[in-house]
């Protein structure tokens, strides 16, 4: 559906109107302030019936024809991890993901109005993998720490995370550390100082069942675990990040205008069809989301102002 291509860069973010029916049913029993304070104290919190049996088949499903086919380019993405990019794009069922109401509402909590989606991804950890060096989603952003994390990340368990099965590990609390006490980490993102194993001892396991989420900022210290069983784990994450930030995936070349125009007005707002007031996102003076028109020409090939 294509959202309203009346809007003008006076209007900003919000020109894209919000469903209201679409939050009812899965926030009538969630408690957001508890999720926020675990947030705040601990860095993450887990939402424990995030996905039905039916949705998680769905996933499973659209996931089918991506993977067992290719693996992990270095450590990082890991050798014997199987990654599928710009999610968001392969099925209605990651659109709908993308805008699930009870993330959606601790984001309002955490990041201006007019966020973005900056990656989604799913993750295949096979058996054998080693563990993922740590790090925090958000820490390519070269601003002092201690500070607000500028991305928030979410992590979906198709499979149940164990200890074994490479589950996410995460330090609890480190989302308020600042610079000197993650130095380490900064020191080189493949490969473990001293320093760094100490705080690699420190990490403690995500423990969850298939189709729960974990929430957590992206000044939070963690880490895909070894898969020491003999099973894969799939699992897939969509990171989101304030408005004015340079988003990991470029939405506007990952995903055809011919998929983007046929979102919900929300999810093309999160792909970046969207003013940061005054005018940051604007096209030739234009709000962007007049670009997913079919019949838009851009101006500077219209020789138009």
């Amino acid at each position: 559906m294509l959202g309203s291509t009346e809007c003008s860069l006076n209007h900003g973010w919000n020109c894209i109107p919000f469903v209201e029916e679409q939050m009812k049913i899965p926030m009538a029993n969630f408690d957001v302030d508890a999720h926020v304070m675990r947030l705040q104290r601990d860095g993450y919190t887990i939402i424990e019936d995030f996905l039905s049996t039916a949705e998680l088949r769905e996933v499973r499903a659209g996931l089918a024809p991506y993977l067992d086919t290719h693996a992990g380019r270095n450590n990082f993405e890991g050798y014997k991890t199987e990654r599928v990019y710009t999610l968001v794009a392969r099925g209605r069922i990651f659109e709908r993901i993308c805008e699930e109401p009870r993330v959606l509402a601790l984001l309002d909590r955490f990041l201006l109005p007019g966020y973005l989606l900056t990656a989604s991804q799913a993750i295949c950890i096979k058996p054998g993998e080693t563990p993922q060096p740590l790090h925090a989603d958000d820490m390519f952003y070269r601003i002092p720490r201690p500070r607000p994390a500028i991305s928030i990340s979410t992590i979906v368990a198709v499979d149940a995370f164990t200890a074994e099965n490479g589950g996410t590990e995460i330090l609890p609390g480190s989302h308020l550390w600042s610079d000197a006490q993650i130095a380490s980490v900064y020191d080189g993102i493949d490969h473990n100082t001293v320093a760094q194993q100490e705080l690699i001892r420190q990490l403690i396991p995500v423990r969850m069942p298939a189709g729960a989420c974990v929430i957590f900022s992206g000044t939070l210290l963690h880490r895909g675990g070894a898969n020491t069983s003999n099973a894969s784990r799939l699992a897939f994450s969509n990171q989101y990040c304030e408005p004015w930030a340079r988003t990991q995936e470029n939405f506007f070349l990952g995903v055809p205008a011919e998929l983007a125009r046929e979102m919900s007005p929300r999810v093309q707002q999160l792909l970046g069809y969207s003013i940061w007031p005054p005018f940051m996102g604007q096209v030739t003076a234009r709000h962007p989301i007049k670009a997913l028109d079919p019949s838009w020409v851009a101006p500077v090939l219209d020789k138009k102002l």
